[in-house]
């Protein structure tokens, strides 16, 4: 599991596929004011609502990153109740700040729930946050996804 919560890449923009630089370019228009809804920004710049829902919590302006220390966990929970709450309170705990939370309808007795979080003000190394995480009853995989600077 170490392996994949230290494996993070700076990537040129001229890699990033078409939809990930226009994900860029409509989270830039959103931040800056030029479009209202996420309906409008996607597009003005052609892409699909679909794309940009799926790389905006992933993909960031470099600046960004190493600023604001952002993190997108993937866990995998088992559907027990306060399973939601004691993954919360853990991440609350560390002093982290949850900006976004997405939770998929459990099937099968699982979850798969999507954090970012602001680590900025972290007590603790990401690393042992993951850890903790890792370590919970109901959790049965946690992984980093997307990150900044660590």
């Amino acid at each position: 599991m170490a392996d994949k919560i230290d494996n993070f890449y700076l990537v040129r923009q001229d890699m990033l596929t078409e939809a990930m630089q226009k994900t860029l370019d409509a989270k830039l228009l959103l931040e800056s004011g030029k479009a209202q809804k996420v309906a409008e920004a996607v597009q003005t710049v052609e892409l699909s609502r679909s794309a940009f829902y799926k790389y905006r919590d992933a993909i960031f302006p470099f600046h960004t990153m190493i600023k604001e220390k952002i993190i997108t966990l993937s866990i995998q929970l088992t559907d027990k109740s306060g399973s939601l709450s004691e993954l919360l309170r853990i991440v609350a705990g560390a002093n982290s700040n949850v900006l976004t939370i997405n939770q998929t309808i459990p099937l099968q007795g699982r979850a798969n729930v999507t954090l970012t979080v602001d680590t900025s003000a972290l007590t603790m190394e990401i690393r042992d946050l993951v850890n903790r995480i890792q370590s919970m009853q109901a959790v049965e995989n946690a992984e980093i996804v997307g990150s900044g600077s660590l």
